[in-house]
C-alpha cells in the first residue's frame, strides 16, 4: 500500500513538472514575440532596435474587463510594433459591438465611430470599396466587402469574391467568412449566406444580393434604409470574377413600397431610401424579371443572414478572412508582403476576443506578413485569427489601421498606433468594445 502511495505521488510530480515545463513554452513563446509587452496609454518611446531588444511594459485595464498594451514583433523585415486590446467577455460589464457610420454606405475615422456610440475602445474592420478608377464616373461607395451584423440585425450580404477589394484569401475562404460575437457573449468565426427571395404574384426569384456595391451577374439586390444615400449603379459593374469589368449595360430598379411597386427606372438612381420602402435593382436576368412589373403590382420580399455553423444568432459580425483556426494558420497564407495589419483574435474558447493593429509610424511601418500575424495572434493565445483591413503594402502611405483606446477617466478615445500618413483613415466599420460600470 505504502509502495503504491509512493508511485502516486511520483506520479503527480512527473505529471506536474511536465505541465510546468509546458508552461514555460508557452510562456517563452509568448515572449519571443513580445506579447508580455504593454504600455501605459501615455505610450512609450520606440524600442532601439538592437538586437533581441524588445520593449516591454505592464497592461493598462481602461475598464473592467479591458486591457490596453503594444510590443514589439521581431518580423521578417524589420520590427514591427503592435497595439492590442484585450478583452474579457466573460465580464458581464463588457461587450463588443459593429461601429459604423449609421448607413452601409458611408465612411467615418474609428475615433468618430468610437466616440459617436460611447465606445471605450476600438478597431477599424473591414475591407471596403474605396475606389472606381476602373469604371470612371461611377461613384465610390465605400460599403465593405462582407456581411454586417448590428445589434442582431443584418445590415448586408458579401459581394462576389470577384468583386472584393483587399488581399488575396487563402484557398478556400470567401467573402461570407465572419468574426462576431453571438447572444451567447461568445466570439466566434463562421460564413453568413443571403437567404432572400422577392415574390409576386406570378415568380419567385432569390435575391442576389441585400445592400452591397456589386450584384452577381443575372441578379437581383435588395437596398433598404441602411444603404445610405449613396448611387446604387456601381452595384451593377464588374462580375463575378473581375471587379474591373465593365458596367452592365442592361439595368432595372423598381421600387417598393408598403407591398406595391411605386416607381420603375432603367438605370439605378441614389438618394436615401425611405424606411418603408425597399428598391429592387437588376442586372441582365435580373433586370429583365423586374421589367414584367408594373406599378401597383403586390411585391413580398424578405432576407436575412444565415450562418453556415453556429446555431447562435450573432449580435455583431462583419468581414475579412480566417488565417488561424484551432490554433493552426491556414494552408497558402502570404509570407512574403509585409504590411501595416489589423487583425482579431479568439481565445479562451470564445470568451476572449483580441484586437490588434499595427503601428504606421516611419520605423514600424515594414508591418508583418499575414503569415506572421497568424502566428502573433497564436502567441497571445489566440485559437482562431481574423484578419481585418490594413495596408497594401510597406509603402503605402495612408493605412486603414486603427487602434482606439480610452484613458481611464477621460471622455473620449484617441488613437494609439501612430497611423500611416499621421491622420485616421475613414471606414466603413469597426469592432467597438463598450463598458458598462
Amino acid at each position: 500500500m505504502a509502495q503504491q502511495t509512493r508511485q502516486t505521488r511520483q506520479t503527480r510530480q512527473t505529471r506536474q513538472t511536465r505541465h510546468g515545463r509546458r508552461c514555460r513554452t508557452a510562456l517563452a513563446l509568448v515572449s519571443t514575440l513580445g506579447t508580455l509587452a504593454g504600455a501605459a496609454l501615455t505610450g512609450a518611446a520606440p524600442a532601439s532596435g538592437a538586437d533581441g531588444d524588445t520593449r516591454r511594459a505592464a497592461a493598462t485595464r481602461i475598464a473592467p474587463g479591458v486591457e490596453y498594451r503594444y510590443f514589439d514583433v521581431p518580423a521578417s523585415r524589420g520590427t514591427a510594433r503592435a497595439h492590442v486590446l484585450d478583452v474579457d467577455l466573460r465580464d458581464p460589464r463588457t461587450a463588443v459591438g459593429l461601429l459604423y457610420p449609421g448607413k452601409v454606405a458611408a465612411r467615418s475615422p474609428v475615433s468618430a465611430l468610437a466616440n459617436g456610440v460611447g465606445a471605450v475602445g476600438g478597431v477599424n474592420g473591414d475591407f471596403f470599396n474605396i475606389t472606381e478608377t476602373q469604371h470612371p464616373g461611377v461613384e465610390a461607395t465605400g460599403a465593405p466587402v462582407g456581411p454586417a451584423i448590428a445589434n442582431g440585425r443584418a445590415l448586408k450580404a458579401a459581394v462576389p469574391n470577384g468583386q472584393r477589394f483587399g488581399p488575396a484569401m487563402p484557398p478556400g475562404v470567401t467573402t461570407e467568412a465572419v468574426l462576431g460575437v453571438g447572444v451567447d457573449r461568445r466570439a466566434r468565426l463562421d460564413r453568413l449566406t443571403l437567404d432572400g427571395e422577392l415574390r409576386t404574384r406570378d415568380t419567385r426569384l432569390r435575391l442576389g444580393g441585400l445592400n452591397q456595391y456589386a450584384l452577381p451577374v443575372g441578379s437581383v439586390g435588395a437596398f433598404t434604409a441602411d444603404w445610405g444615400a449613396v448611387s446604387r449603379v456601381r452595384a451593377t459593374c464588374g462580375t463575378d470574377t473581375s471587379r474591373g469589368a465593365p458596367c452592365s449595360t442592361d439595368t432595372h430598379e423598381v421600387t417598393v413600397r408598403h407591398g406595391r411597386v411605386v416607381a420603375s427606372a432603367d438605370t439605378p438612381g441614389s438618394g436615401p431610401i425611405a424606411g418603408d420602402s425597399t428598391v429592387l435593382v437588376g442586372r441582365e436576368a435580373g433586370a429583365q424579371q423586374l421589367r414584367k412589373l408594373s406599378a401597383g403590382d403586390r411585391v413580398q420580399v424578405r432576407h436575412r443572414l444565415v450562418a453556415a455553423d453556429s446555431r447562435v444568432p450573432f449580435r455583431f459580425a462583419l468581414g475579412g478572412y480566417p488565417v488561424l483556426r484551432d490554433g493552426a494558420p491556414l494552408p497558402g497564407l502570404d509570407a512574403t508582403t509585409s504590411a501595416v495589419r489589423t487583425a482579431a483574435g479568439i481565445a479562451d474558447g470564445g470568451r476572449r476576443l483580441l484586437l490588434l493593429s499595427l503601428d504606421g509610424s516611419p520605423e514600424f511601418r515594414t508591418g508583418l506578413t499575414i503569415a506572421e500575424v497568424a502566428q502573433t495572434l497564436r502567441g497571445l493565445g489566440a485559437e482562431d485569427g481574423f484578419s481585418l483591413d490594413g495596408g497594401g503594402s510597406s509603402t503605402l502611405v495612408s493605412s486603414t489601421s486603427t487602434l482606439v483606446a480610452r484613458a481611464p477617466g477621460a471622455d473620449a478615445v484617441t488613437v494609439r498606433n501612430n497611423p500611416s500618413g499621421g491622420v485616421e483613415r475613414p471606414v466603413p466599420n469597426g469592432i467597438g468594445v463598450f463598458s458598462r460600470t
